[in-house]
């Protein structure tokens, strides 16, 4: 999207003053987020207004005790960039979004500050981590760790503070296609040790648990 555009969303939630909360903040971030269409079902998202919007930031327990996963999954393959805004900080859950290809887990205990971050980065594709769920992934205890060689690590920090491997090519002097082998040997490491991230999320997410990044990196 060009700088001077203005970001759309959509808000899919089922509480109307979670609905009109977020739009509030949006509204009066500098620069203003503008709320294209808003509602209690995700269908709002597929026409009208709603199917234009920039970024959808969906609630996932909408009407019931389960995620809706395929909701998630289905919107993320139609090309849209999701921000998940949920009740619960549950790190398996956050996880999985990340990995369906969610940019950002957020949970409604965070405030305004993040909702916009979170909105910024995912209307130019980027994932955003807040620091609860920073925190959580951080505090991961898994044994299963891909040995990144330095070079993978740069590649794979300087992605992430990218909007293109173009750039991160440009940055480290090195081809596109050196770029694309790099990461592609990081998703295999990572898929080889239990643990894929077929998403750029996902990747922020494995590297945070992993140490390989901070947020001050990103």
């Amino acid at each position: 999207m060009a700088a001077d555009q203005q970001v759309s969303v959509v808000v899919v939630d089922d509480h109307p003053a979670v609905r009109a909360g977020v739009a509030h903040w949006l509204s009066s971030g500098t620069p203003p987020i503008r709320v294209a269409a808003a509602g209690d079902d995700v269908g709002v998202a597929w026409v009208g207004d709603g199917a234009e919007a920039d970024v959808v930031i969906l609630d996932l327990h909408l009407s019931g005790p389960n995620p809706a996963l395929g909701d998630l999954r289905r919107l993320v393959q139609a090309g849209r960039r999701v921000v998940v805004y949920s009740m619960r900080a549950d790190d398996e859950i956050a996880l999985q979004c990340l990995e369906l290809g969610a940019l950002c887990y957020l949970t409604k205990a965070e405030g305004a500050e993040h909702i916009l971050q979170a909105t910024r980065a995912a209307a130019v594709g980027l994932p955003y981590t807040p620091p609860a769920l920073a925190g959580a992934l951080a505090g991961d205890s898994s044994a299963h760790r891909p040995g990144l060689s330095a070079r993978e690590t740069e590649v794979l920090v300087q992605w992430f503070q990218s909007e293109s491997k173009d750039f991160v090519a440009q940055q480290l002097g090195i081809s596109l296609s050196t770029v694309n082998s790099h990461l592609e040997r990081i998703r295999l490491k990572y898929a080889m040790s239990g643990r894929e991230a077929p998403t750029k999320a996902a990747l922020v997410a494995r590297a945070i648990q992993d140490g390989l990044v901070h947020l001050d990196d990103l």
